[in-house]
């Protein structure tokens, strides 16, 4: 196979990379990135993009390389939480949704067999009762989760006999090549390591989904080659595990019962969270069977444990810090490398 994987350079993109370089040794594996984010090295004493065969760098607004003769396209830019959103919520919409159709419909045009594309179950805004399905109601509050749901709704519009799967990831967690901290759990890791306390920002109770990034890099691995046979042309699946449904109270004191002397706090004076969802994988389990999430909340808090440890990580104010992606971005505005668009300037 001859894969390219948009948004290469970023927190899920090393361990999509090394995780199909390991199960397709003979595929041949491209990456392209705008590079925001590629100086954000955290442990690793290469860089991660050794897996690939060659590494492209632009804007994928602006994507330019002739995408004739590649297999599949893993669609991975995007502006990729809530905070980014939020500040620049038209850049948001240009690429996570406008791109990547223009993106999508070039990809068929050239003859690109599949077409994945990393969407959220954060679509599923405030969901109290049941978990949710695919078929059941969207409410998406963020101008990220609306990006989201407009691509999905669009791709699926597209005419072609491309097979096209939008995964539904539940919340990214985990170590990576290139760690990010504005995260939940690898939030409370860093809170416990540098000040021995996590500080729940919200009253505790919303619900979350996790999913260790090497178990998004599986479900990857299974869409790049799925057949229309399984689950249709166009499919959007909720990608995770039902037994990894949490609130966010629970997931700050699985983190303090690793790491002894940690203490929790809740702030349960907070306004309510708009992101609470509990979310079903059924679909996913059915079929997907082999590439089932196996990394479970355990693990998760270890290896970024371990990770932190490795980078002699201590810094209490991580939240001001180059591991919140929102401030790299700030710093490039900052020293005019970028400009408010989020484009480079030249020069």
């Amino acid at each position: 196979m001859k894969i390219l994987i948009t948004g290469n350079l970023g927190y899920v993109g090393p361990s999509v990379a090394r995780y199909l370089r390991a199960r397709r040794p003979d595929a041949i594996l491209h990456g392209f990135d705008n590079a925001y984010f590629a100086h954000c090295l955290t442990g690793s004493p290469v860089l991660p993009e050794r897996q690939l065969d060659e590494q492209f760098y632009g804007d994928v607004r602006t994507l330019s390389l002739d995408l004739s003769g590649y297999d599949a396209v893993v669609q991975l830019a995007a502006i990729s939480n809530d905070p980014m959103g939020n500040k620049f919520e038209a850049v948001t919409l240009d690429i996570n949704q406008h791109t990547t159709i223009a993106l999508a419909k070039a990809a068929a045009a050239a003859g690109v067999k599949n077409f994945v594309f990393a969407s959220s179950c954060s679509v599923y805004g405030i969901s109290g009762g049941a978990a949710r399905k695919e078929t059941d109601p969207l409410n998406p509050i963020t101008a990220y989760a609306k990006s989201k749901i407009g691509a999905e709704r669009e791709l699926e519009a597209i005419d072609s006999g491309m097979v096209i799967s939008c995964l539904r990831f539940a919340t990214a967690c985990g170590m990576s090549d290139r760690l990010r901290l504005d995260l939940v759990l690898n939030d409370f890791v860093a809170c416990a390591l540098s000040r021995g306390q996590i500080s729940v920002l919200s009253d505790g109770t919303p619900w979350r989904p996790l999913i260790d990034v090497a178990d998004m890099a599986r479900a990857i691995d299974w869409a790049v080659d799925r057949s229309a046979a399984n689950g249709g042309r166009y499919l959007a699946v909720n990608v995770g595990s039902d037994d990894r449904n949490y609130q966010v109270k629970d997931l700050a004191n699985a983190v303090a019962a690793a790491i002894p002397g940690t203490s929790v706090s809740i702030n349960t004076d907070a306004p309510v969270d708009s992101r609470s969802y509990r979310v079903d994988f059924g679909l996913y389990r059915r079929l997907a069977p082999e590439h089932q999430p196996v990394v479970d909340l355990d693990q998760s808090i270890q290896n970024l444990i371990d990770g932190l440890r490795r980078m002699r990580f201590s810094d209490a104010e991580f939240r001001t810090s180059d591991l919140m992606r929102l401030k790299v971005l700030q710093g490039h505005i900052d020293s005019q490398r970028i400009d408010t668009d989020l484009r480079w300037r030249q020069g």
